[in-house]
């Protein structure tokens, strides 16, 4: 009877937080993130082959990726929902599984119709994915070590934009369309498997937060996240920072650096490596600065896009081909832009309740991919209204890469105006962010 209620004991005892259990479940969540990166960009590396194969033009095989970016943002907030009423276990599994059977479908599918529902339900997998793995990093490490983490977190996880580009595109070189998504549906499988025998929402023995939603006050629950000033300030803060790099990377950048300044394959393709080795080294960067000042996290990520504006605003006036330093200058800004980006989830896990943070993280993350696919569009459509024939130049590009800066400054404007109402609700709790000029007189900046 004593060895059993030793034992009961010690499984109701939380874990240490940080330990090697912590690390082994934070490795899973990363490999399923991974993985979910490599699903959603497989479709972009196989646009020729896609086009073959359905018979149809590179601009309807565009408008699938458009399209599940479109899912992936809209069903944010449903994948909020469930992550507060299931937890991140459940969640990767299910988009896991959604993921690996829309990889399926798309594997046998030859006709148009079948491949823009398979990539709908990738979207729907990966919407559950990345949100689920950072809510596990408040879950099982300490607060003071989550804003680096989270940071690696979303930069570990590209390793699986590399895995479509090389191994995933050898693949469907040397077997064919039906044998490479057969694979990359088994990854999935793969990482479902993994999450489940390993991962736990919470360490053994502390207190799960469950969202228990009535689903008649659902919508009421999801407007006061929503209109909470936190999820505000993160929601502009990964709009502002992150679209311009989406939107270079996914779609516009290549094209841009080849048809419009006259970069050739080697040099453009060089250029772009840049936006993965900038957020490498700025990521963990970005997260320990978060950390060290916790009360200037925004005015971190105001500077941040301000070395976005500056040098976006510099090429658009530039008469003639861009110096390749401005170019440089210019990607590692979209590239410090998505760690930046990622301190928007920060604003709501130091404000809002534990059992509230998947749907206001939810909320964040369709910050940045709304403004990519508005930001996406309308440099597409300005492109075709100036060149009817695609036959893009430097001066179309740079009209088109013009409507990039006011969604800058609309982010911006969203940015300080629920900063300052976040700041509001701060005061009244009595917790004071002082003025610049009282921090560098006091010599406080050196420790905020």
């Amino acid at each position: 009877m004593v060895r059993g209620a030793a034992t009961s004991a010690r499984e109701r005892m939380p874990a240490r937080l940080g330990g090697p259990r912590a690390h082994l479940v934070w490795i899973v969540a990363i490999l399923a993130y991974a993985i979910a990166v490599l699903q959603r960009t497989t479709m972009g590396v196989s646009g020729l082959e896609a086009t073959e194969r359905f018979g149809t033009s590179a601009t309807i095989v565009s408008t699938f990726v458009v399209l599940q970016l479109l899912v992936y943002a809209l069903a944010q907030i449903p994948a909020g929902l469930l992550l507060d009423r299931y937890g991140s276990r459940v969640t990767l599994v299910a988009g896991a599984l959604l993921m690996g059977s829309g990889q399926l479908l798309l594997a046998h599918a030859d006709v148009v119709g079948t491949a823009i529902l398979a990539r709908v339900v990738v979207g729907a997998g990966d919407a559950l994915t990345f949100s689920s793995a950072i809510r596990l990093v408040p879950a099982w490490f300490p607060a003071s070590r989550v804003p680096v983490l989270t940071q690696l977190t979303g930069i570990l996880g590209q390793v699986g934009q590399i895995a479509s580009a090389v191994p995933f595109v050898a693949l469907l070189g040397a077997a064919g369309w039906t044998t490479a998504f057969t694979g990359a549906a088994g990854m999935s499988a793969v990482a479902a498997l993994l999450v489940l025998l390993i991962v736990r929402a919470v360490p053994p023995g502390a207190p799960r937060p469950r969202a228990r939603q009535d689903l008649r006050r659902m919508p009421l629950q999801v407007a006061r996240i929503v209109r909470h000033p936190s999820t505000q300030l993160g929601f502009f803060s990964h709009f502002t920072a992150g679209f311009p790099g989406i939107v270079f990377a996914m779609m516009w950048g290549y094209p841009y650096l080849t048809a419009g300044e006259g970069l050739g394959r080697a040099a453009a393709s060089g250029v772009m490596t840049v936006l993965v080795v900038v957020s490498i080294v700025g990521g963990p960067l970005v997260g320990a600065l978060t950390q060290r000042h916790p009360l200037r996290r925004s005015t971190l990520v105001l500077l941040i896009v301000l070395s976005i504006v500056l040098p976006l605003t510099a090429l658009v006036l530039w008469p003639g081909p861009a110096p390749l330093w401005l170019l440089l200058v210019m990607v590692a800004g979209f590239s410090v832009g998505g760690p930046a980006s990622s301190v928007g989830f920060d604003f709501p896990r130091t404000d809002l309740a534990q059992h509230r943070l998947g749907t206001a993280t939810g909320v964040v993350i369709m910050g940045g991919f709304i403004g990519g696919l508005v930001a996406t569009l309308l440099i597409g459509v300005l492109l075709d209204l100036q060149r009817p024939a695609g036959d893009y130049d430097l001066e179309a590009f740079r009209l088109a890469f013009a409507v990039q800066l006011p969604l800058l400054a609309l982010g911006v404007t969203g940015m300080l105006v629920s900063r300052w109402r976040l700041r509001r609700r701060m005061a009244a709790r009595g917790l004071q962010v002082p003025p610049w000029r009282e921090v560098w007189r006091s010599g406080r900046w050196r420790r905020l």
